[in-house]
Protein backbone atom coordinates (compact mmCIF):
# COMPACT_ATOMS: atom_id res chain seq x y z
CA UNK A 1 0.00 0.00 0.00
CA UNK A 2 1.11 3.59 -0.86
CA UNK A 3 2.25 6.10 2.12
CA UNK A 4 -0.51 9.10 1.38
CA UNK A 5 1.89 12.52 1.61
CA UNK A 6 -0.18 15.21 2.05
CA UNK A 7 1.50 18.44 1.39
CA UNK A 8 0.18 22.24 2.37
CA UNK A 9 1.02 25.32 0.32
CA UNK A 10 -0.36 28.75 1.11
CA UNK A 11 0.97 31.24 -1.22
CA UNK A 12 2.70 31.66 -4.52
CA UNK A 13 6.95 31.75 -3.73
CA UNK A 14 6.35 28.39 -1.28
CA UNK A 15 4.25 26.07 -3.94
CA UNK A 16 7.49 27.39 -6.42
CA UNK A 17 9.22 25.40 -3.51
CA UNK A 18 7.12 23.00 -3.48
CA UNK A 19 6.54 21.69 -7.00
CA UNK A 20 9.46 19.26 -7.25
CA UNK A 21 8.46 17.71 -3.91
CA UNK A 22 5.20 17.13 -5.48
CA UNK A 23 6.29 16.21 -8.77
CA UNK A 24 9.27 13.47 -7.12
CA UNK A 25 6.18 12.31 -4.94
CA UNK A 26 3.60 11.68 -7.87
CA UNK A 27 6.20 10.21 -9.75
CA UNK A 28 7.73 7.96 -6.77
CA UNK A 29 5.88 4.01 -7.25
CA UNK A 30 5.38 4.21 -3.45
CA UNK A 31 3.81 7.20 -2.51
CA UNK A 32 0.89 9.51 -3.36
CA UNK A 33 0.11 12.92 -2.66
CA UNK A 34 -2.88 15.12 -1.87
CA UNK A 35 -2.65 18.31 -1.90
CA UNK A 36 -3.60 20.71 0.47
CA UNK A 37 -4.23 24.48 -0.85
CA UNK A 38 -4.50 27.89 1.48
CA UNK A 39 -3.74 31.61 2.15
CA UNK A 40 -2.97 33.82 -0.75
CA UNK A 41 -3.52 31.30 -3.59
CA UNK A 42 -7.19 31.71 -3.03
CA UNK A 43 -7.25 35.54 -1.99
CA UNK A 44 -7.67 37.17 -6.17
CA UNK A 45 -6.04 40.63 -4.00
CA UNK A 46 -2.68 38.25 -4.55
CA UNK A 47 -3.31 37.03 -7.49
CA UNK A 48 -5.64 34.19 -7.02
CA UNK A 49 -2.49 32.04 -7.93
CA UNK A 50 -4.62 28.53 -7.44
CA UNK A 51 -4.87 28.87 -11.15
CA UNK A 52 -1.00 28.04 -11.50
CA UNK A 53 -1.34 24.97 -9.80
CA UNK A 54 -4.09 23.87 -11.80
CA UNK A 55 -1.84 24.42 -14.88
CA UNK A 56 0.55 22.40 -13.90
CA UNK A 57 -1.41 19.59 -13.59
CA UNK A 58 -1.93 18.71 -9.88
CA UNK A 59 -4.89 17.42 -8.52
CA UNK A 60 -5.59 19.88 -5.39
CA UNK A 61 -7.30 17.75 -2.22
CA UNK A 62 -8.50 20.50 -0.44
CA UNK A 63 -8.91 24.32 -0.09
CA UNK A 64 -8.55 25.89 3.22
CA UNK A 65 -9.68 29.60 3.52
CA UNK A 66 -7.40 31.68 5.70
CA UNK A 67 -8.67 34.67 5.30
CA UNK A 68 -6.30 37.85 6.18
CA UNK A 69 -8.98 40.65 6.89
CA UNK A 70 -6.59 43.53 8.13
CA UNK A 71 -3.61 44.99 7.21
CA UNK A 72 -2.31 44.21 11.03
CA UNK A 73 -0.56 41.96 13.29
CA UNK A 74 -3.64 41.20 15.12
CA UNK A 75 -5.31 40.16 12.20
CA UNK A 76 -2.52 37.40 11.56
CA UNK A 77 -2.99 36.20 15.07
CA UNK A 78 -6.51 35.33 14.37
CA UNK A 79 -5.69 33.94 11.04
CA UNK A 80 -3.45 31.52 12.16
CA UNK A 81 -6.49 30.15 14.81
CA UNK A 82 -8.80 30.07 11.92
CA UNK A 83 -6.27 28.15 10.10
CA UNK A 84 -5.42 25.61 12.72
CA UNK A 85 -9.43 25.04 12.46
CA UNK A 86 -9.77 24.68 8.78
CA UNK A 87 -6.74 22.62 8.20
CA UNK A 88 -6.86 20.41 11.04
CA UNK A 89 -10.66 19.55 9.08
CA UNK A 90 -9.27 19.07 5.85
CA UNK A 91 -6.22 16.73 7.84
CA UNK A 92 -9.12 14.66 9.23
CA UNK A 93 -10.49 14.38 5.80
CA UNK A 94 -7.23 12.84 4.34
CA UNK A 95 -5.78 10.96 6.96
CA UNK A 96 -1.99 11.06 5.79
CA UNK A 97 0.48 9.00 6.90
CA UNK A 98 2.57 11.74 6.48
CA UNK A 99 1.84 15.68 6.07
CA UNK A 100 4.49 17.92 4.35
CA UNK A 101 5.38 21.66 5.13
CA UNK A 102 7.17 24.47 3.96
CA UNK A 103 9.46 27.13 5.76
CA UNK A 104 8.36 30.45 7.73
CA UNK A 105 4.97 31.42 6.96
CA UNK A 106 2.32 32.01 9.28
CA UNK A 107 -0.10 29.56 7.47
CA UNK A 108 2.66 26.85 7.51
CA UNK A 109 2.56 27.53 11.33
CA UNK A 110 -1.28 27.04 11.26
CA UNK A 111 -0.32 23.75 9.12
CA UNK A 112 2.29 22.45 11.31
CA UNK A 113 0.21 23.19 15.08
CA UNK A 114 -2.67 21.26 13.22
CA UNK A 115 -0.61 18.53 12.25
CA UNK A 116 1.33 18.06 14.89
CA UNK A 117 -1.54 18.54 17.78
CA UNK A 118 -3.40 15.27 15.50
CA UNK A 119 -0.37 13.10 16.20
CA UNK A 120 0.11 12.63 12.10
CA UNK A 121 4.10 13.01 11.47
CA UNK A 122 5.00 16.38 10.01
CA UNK A 123 8.00 17.16 7.43
CA UNK A 124 9.41 20.46 8.19
CA UNK A 125 11.41 21.99 4.65
CA UNK A 126 13.73 24.66 5.09
CA UNK A 127 14.48 24.41 9.09
CA UNK A 128 17.70 25.91 10.47
CA UNK A 129 17.68 28.70 7.85
CA UNK A 130 18.56 32.23 9.31
CA UNK A 131 17.12 35.20 8.39
CA UNK A 132 17.65 37.58 11.36
CA UNK A 133 16.43 41.45 9.31
CA UNK A 134 12.92 42.09 11.60
CA UNK A 135 10.82 39.94 10.06
CA UNK A 136 8.74 37.14 12.29
CA UNK A 137 10.51 34.16 10.15
CA UNK A 138 13.12 33.10 12.51
CA UNK A 139 10.99 33.11 15.53
CA UNK A 140 8.14 30.86 13.68
CA UNK A 141 10.49 28.94 11.68
CA UNK A 142 12.34 27.54 14.55
CA UNK A 143 9.02 26.92 16.52
CA UNK A 144 7.90 24.55 13.65
CA UNK A 145 11.64 22.80 13.95
CA UNK A 146 10.89 22.14 17.08
CA UNK A 147 6.78 20.81 16.24
CA UNK A 148 8.11 19.06 13.33
CA UNK A 149 9.24 15.65 13.65
CA UNK A 150 11.48 15.15 10.24
CA UNK A 151 13.48 17.76 8.92
CA UNK A 152 14.58 18.64 5.10
CA UNK A 153 17.28 21.22 5.08
CA UNK A 154 19.16 23.44 2.16
CA UNK A 155 22.72 23.53 3.70
CA UNK A 156 25.01 22.08 6.09
CA UNK A 157 24.57 25.11 8.21
CA UNK A 158 21.14 24.61 8.80
CA UNK A 159 21.82 21.00 9.32
CA UNK A 160 24.44 22.24 12.25
CA UNK A 161 22.04 24.36 13.51
CA UNK A 162 18.83 21.80 13.90
CA UNK A 163 21.83 19.65 15.68
CA UNK A 164 22.38 22.74 18.10
CA UNK A 165 18.60 22.93 18.42
CA UNK A 166 18.47 19.71 20.47
CA UNK A 167 16.96 17.82 17.45
CA UNK A 168 18.03 14.20 16.41
CA UNK A 169 20.57 13.36 14.06
CA UNK A 170 18.04 10.59 12.48
CA UNK A 171 15.32 13.46 12.29
CA UNK A 172 17.84 15.74 10.32
CA UNK A 173 18.31 15.55 6.14
CA UNK A 174 20.59 17.82 4.23
CA UNK A 175 18.56 17.72 0.71
CA UNK A 176 19.28 20.82 -0.85
CA UNK A 177 16.87 23.97 -2.14
CA UNK A 178 14.46 22.19 -3.86
CA UNK A 179 13.59 25.44 -6.63
CA UNK A 180 17.04 24.23 -7.56
CA UNK A 181 15.60 21.04 -9.08
CA UNK A 182 13.70 23.15 -11.70
CA UNK A 183 16.02 25.25 -12.70
CA UNK A 184 18.48 22.21 -13.50
CA UNK A 185 15.91 21.19 -15.64
CA UNK A 186 15.17 24.69 -17.00
CA UNK A 187 11.86 24.00 -16.32
CA UNK A 188 11.10 27.62 -16.94
CA UNK A 189 9.96 30.78 -20.20
CA UNK A 190 11.64 30.65 -23.31
CA UNK A 191 13.08 34.08 -24.59
CA UNK A 192 10.14 34.29 -27.59
CA UNK A 193 7.82 33.38 -24.62
CA UNK A 194 8.92 36.02 -22.40
CA UNK A 195 8.83 38.76 -25.23
CA UNK A 196 5.44 37.45 -26.74
CA UNK A 197 3.93 37.68 -22.81
CA UNK A 198 5.58 41.07 -21.48
CA UNK A 199 6.74 42.91 -24.75
CA UNK A 200 10.36 42.98 -23.59
CA UNK A 201 13.00 44.08 -25.70
CA UNK A 202 15.57 41.83 -24.77
CA UNK A 203 18.58 44.23 -26.29
CA UNK A 204 17.63 46.55 -23.20
CA UNK A 205 18.12 46.00 -19.52
CA UNK A 206 15.43 43.88 -17.05
CA UNK A 207 14.79 44.81 -13.37
CA UNK A 208 12.85 42.25 -11.88
CA UNK A 209 10.93 43.77 -8.91
CA UNK A 210 9.51 42.53 -5.33
CA UNK A 211 9.53 43.66 -2.13
CA UNK A 212 7.92 42.55 0.75
CA UNK A 213 6.81 43.97 4.36
CA UNK A 214 9.21 43.75 7.26
CA UNK A 215 6.15 41.78 10.05
CA UNK A 216 7.84 43.68 12.76
CA UNK A 217 8.17 47.32 10.80
CA UNK A 218 4.82 46.42 8.85
CA UNK A 219 3.86 50.09 10.12
CA UNK A 220 6.77 51.27 7.85
CA UNK A 221 5.71 49.42 4.88
CA UNK A 222 5.01 51.96 2.70
CA UNK A 223 7.86 54.69 3.92
CA UNK A 224 10.34 51.12 2.96
CA UNK A 225 9.28 51.09 -0.61
CA UNK A 226 8.47 54.30 -1.60
CA UNK A 227 12.37 54.79 -2.27
CA UNK A 228 12.69 51.53 -3.71
CA UNK A 229 10.29 53.10 -6.60
CA UNK A 230 11.79 56.00 -6.69
CA UNK A 231 15.02 54.59 -7.92
CA UNK A 232 13.21 52.28 -10.23
CA UNK A 233 11.37 55.08 -11.81
CA UNK A 234 15.30 56.40 -12.23
CA UNK A 235 16.13 53.71 -14.10
CA UNK A 236 13.01 53.47 -16.23
CA UNK A 237 13.68 56.52 -17.36
CA UNK A 238 17.59 55.97 -18.06
CA UNK A 239 15.68 53.27 -20.75
CA UNK A 240 15.62 49.84 -18.21
CA UNK A 241 12.83 47.79 -18.29
CA UNK A 242 11.39 47.47 -14.91
CA UNK A 243 8.98 44.59 -13.83
CA UNK A 244 6.96 45.10 -10.59
CA UNK A 245 5.51 42.25 -8.67
CA UNK A 246 3.05 42.28 -5.52
CA UNK A 247 4.41 41.23 -2.76
CA UNK A 248 3.18 38.27 0.09
CA UNK A 249 0.08 38.94 1.90
CA UNK A 250 1.94 39.39 4.81
CA UNK A 251 0.88 42.05 7.46
CA UNK A 252 1.82 45.62 5.35
CA UNK A 253 1.31 44.10 1.99
CA UNK A 254 -1.42 45.99 1.00
CA UNK A 255 -0.06 48.75 1.79
CA UNK A 256 2.88 48.17 -0.24
CA UNK A 257 0.15 47.21 -3.49
CA UNK A 258 -1.30 50.25 -2.38
CA UNK A 259 1.79 52.49 -2.72
CA UNK A 260 2.66 50.34 -6.42
CA UNK A 261 -0.75 51.33 -7.40
CA UNK A 262 -0.21 55.05 -6.36
CA UNK A 263 3.22 54.91 -8.09
CA UNK A 264 1.53 53.61 -11.22
CA UNK A 265 -0.61 56.79 -11.67
CA UNK A 266 1.73 59.14 -11.63
CA UNK A 267 4.60 57.29 -13.81
CA UNK A 268 1.90 56.63 -16.74
CA UNK A 269 4.34 59.06 -19.17
CA UNK A 270 7.34 56.80 -18.28
CA UNK A 271 8.14 54.04 -20.84
CA UNK A 272 8.96 50.67 -19.49
CA UNK A 273 7.49 49.79 -16.15
CA UNK A 274 4.84 47.35 -15.79
CA UNK A 275 3.03 45.75 -12.35
CA UNK A 276 2.01 42.42 -12.06
CA UNK A 277 0.57 40.49 -9.38
CA UNK A 278 2.03 37.50 -10.03
CA UNK A 279 4.71 36.27 -12.81
CA UNK A 280 4.26 32.66 -11.97
CA UNK A 281 7.22 30.62 -11.32
CA UNK A 282 7.86 29.27 -15.21
CA UNK A 283 8.17 32.85 -16.03
CA UNK A 284 10.02 34.64 -13.43
CA UNK A 285 12.60 31.82 -13.41
CA UNK A 286 12.53 32.13 -17.56
CA UNK A 287 13.61 36.35 -16.63
CA UNK A 288 16.21 35.45 -14.63
CA UNK A 289 17.52 32.92 -16.89
CA UNK A 290 17.86 35.30 -19.38
CA UNK A 291 21.05 36.39 -17.22
CA UNK A 292 23.04 33.12 -18.35
CA UNK A 293 23.37 35.03 -21.42
CA UNK A 294 26.02 37.85 -21.02
CA UNK A 295 24.41 40.10 -24.12
CA UNK A 296 21.54 40.24 -21.89
CA UNK A 297 21.53 42.59 -18.48
CA UNK A 298 18.76 41.58 -15.87
CA UNK A 299 19.28 42.41 -12.35
CA UNK A 300 16.14 40.81 -9.55
CA UNK A 301 15.98 43.64 -6.97
CA UNK A 302 14.09 43.83 -4.14
CA UNK A 303 13.98 41.96 -0.99
CA UNK A 304 12.58 38.44 -1.46
CA UNK A 305 14.07 35.50 -0.88
CA UNK A 306 14.37 34.03 -4.07
CA UNK A 307 17.25 36.76 -4.70
CA UNK A 308 18.98 35.14 -2.29
CA UNK A 309 18.79 31.82 -2.39
CA UNK A 310 17.87 31.21 -6.41
CA UNK A 311 19.61 34.12 -8.60
CA UNK A 312 22.87 32.08 -7.79
CA UNK A 313 21.94 29.26 -10.01
CA UNK A 314 21.14 31.85 -13.51
CA UNK A 315 24.16 33.98 -12.55
CA UNK A 316 21.50 36.79 -12.09
CA UNK A 317 23.09 39.81 -10.18
CA UNK A 318 20.70 40.86 -7.40
CA UNK A 319 19.74 44.35 -5.38
CA UNK A 320 18.75 43.22 -1.72
CA UNK A 321 17.18 46.06 -0.11
CA UNK A 322 16.55 46.65 3.85
CA UNK A 323 16.81 44.34 6.30
CA UNK A 324 14.37 41.58 5.79
CA UNK A 325 17.23 38.91 4.18
CA UNK A 326 19.45 39.84 6.95
CA UNK A 327 21.81 36.89 7.61
CA UNK A 328 20.59 34.69 5.59
CA UNK A 329 23.34 31.98 3.58
CA UNK A 330 23.89 34.00 0.34
CA UNK A 331 26.46 34.04 -2.85
CA UNK A 332 28.44 36.77 -3.92
CA UNK A 333 26.22 38.35 -6.38
CA UNK A 334 23.87 39.77 -3.98
CA UNK A 335 24.27 43.41 -3.42
CA UNK A 336 22.96 45.14 -0.07
CA UNK A 337 21.55 48.43 -0.22
CA UNK A 338 19.65 50.95 2.12
CA UNK A 339 16.09 52.57 2.02
CA UNK A 340 17.60 54.88 0.02
CA UNK A 341 16.62 55.77 -3.69
CA UNK A 342 20.03 57.09 -4.99
CA UNK A 343 22.03 53.86 -2.62
CA UNK A 344 19.53 51.68 -4.33
CA UNK A 345 19.93 52.92 -8.10
CA UNK A 346 23.56 52.94 -7.28
CA UNK A 347 23.40 49.27 -6.56
CA UNK A 348 21.23 48.65 -9.51
CA UNK A 349 23.91 50.15 -11.99
CA UNK A 350 26.39 48.43 -10.24
CA UNK A 351 24.60 45.22 -11.44
CA UNK A 352 24.01 46.06 -15.04
CA UNK A 353 27.07 47.81 -16.31
CA UNK A 354 29.92 46.70 -13.69
CA UNK A 355 31.18 44.33 -16.71
CA UNK A 356 33.92 43.06 -13.49
CA UNK A 357 31.47 42.22 -11.17
CA UNK A 358 29.42 40.59 -13.62
CA UNK A 359 31.84 39.04 -15.18
CA UNK A 360 32.66 37.20 -11.52
CA UNK A 361 29.20 36.56 -10.67
CA UNK A 362 29.65 33.76 -13.28
CA UNK A 363 31.48 31.87 -11.43
CA UNK A 364 29.54 32.27 -8.38
CA UNK A 365 28.68 29.03 -5.78
CA UNK A 366 25.02 28.47 -5.23
CA UNK A 367 25.30 27.04 -1.69
CA UNK A 368 21.33 25.76 -1.96
CA UNK A 369 22.69 22.58 -3.67
CA UNK A 370 22.70 21.01 -7.31
CA UNK A 371 19.15 20.28 -8.04
CA UNK A 372 18.04 16.92 -6.57
CA UNK A 373 16.13 18.33 -3.19
CA UNK A 374 12.76 16.77 -4.61
CA UNK A 375 13.94 12.85 -5.50
CA UNK A 376 15.67 13.14 -2.11
CA UNK A 377 12.59 13.97 -0.11
CA UNK A 378 10.84 11.82 -1.88
CA UNK A 379 12.75 8.72 -1.14
CA UNK A 380 13.50 9.57 2.46
CA UNK A 381 9.83 9.47 2.96
CA UNK A 382 9.37 6.40 0.90
CA UNK A 383 12.54 4.41 3.45
CA UNK A 384 11.17 6.00 6.75
CA UNK A 385 9.82 4.02 9.37
CA UNK A 386 6.58 4.84 10.08
CA UNK A 387 7.05 4.01 13.76
CA UNK A 388 4.42 6.22 15.71
CA UNK A 389 5.78 5.82 18.91
CA UNK A 390 9.54 6.45 17.48
CA UNK A 391 8.55 10.01 15.36
CA UNK A 392 5.94 11.10 17.59
CA UNK A 393 7.87 11.13 20.62
CA UNK A 394 10.93 13.63 20.50
CA UNK A 395 13.66 13.43 22.41
CA UNK A 396 15.67 16.12 23.31
CA UNK A 397 19.59 15.17 22.41
CA UNK A 398 21.04 18.29 24.76
CA UNK A 399 21.45 17.21 28.22
CA UNK A 400 22.23 20.57 29.82
CA UNK A 401 25.28 19.08 31.60
CA UNK A 402 27.17 22.17 33.70
CA UNK A 403 30.67 22.41 31.98
CA UNK A 404 33.00 25.45 33.46
CA UNK A 405 29.96 27.05 34.73
CA UNK A 406 27.67 27.28 31.84
CA UNK A 407 25.00 23.74 30.39
CA UNK A 408 26.48 22.42 27.54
Amino acid sequence: MKKIIAVFTGNRAEYGLQYPVLKAIDRHPNLEYRLIVSGAHLDENFGSTIQEINNDGFEIHAQVSIELNENLPYATSLAIGSGILSIAEALEKIKPDIFVVYADRFEGFAAVIASTQMNIPTAHIEGGDITEGGALDDSVRHAMTKLAHIHFTTNDQATNRLLGMGEAPWRVHTVGFPAIDLIQEKNFASPDELIESYNLDLSRPIILFTQHSVTTEFDLAQSQVMPSLKALEMVAKEGMQVIITYPNNDAGGKKIIDTIHAFEKNIKAIDGIQIHSSLGRYNYHGILALSKNKDMKVCCVGNSSSGIKETPAFFCPTVNIGSRQEGRLRAENVIDADYDKNNIYEAIMKCIFDESFRLSIQECINPYGVGDAGLKIANILDELEMDHKKLLRKEMTLKGRKKNEWFQ
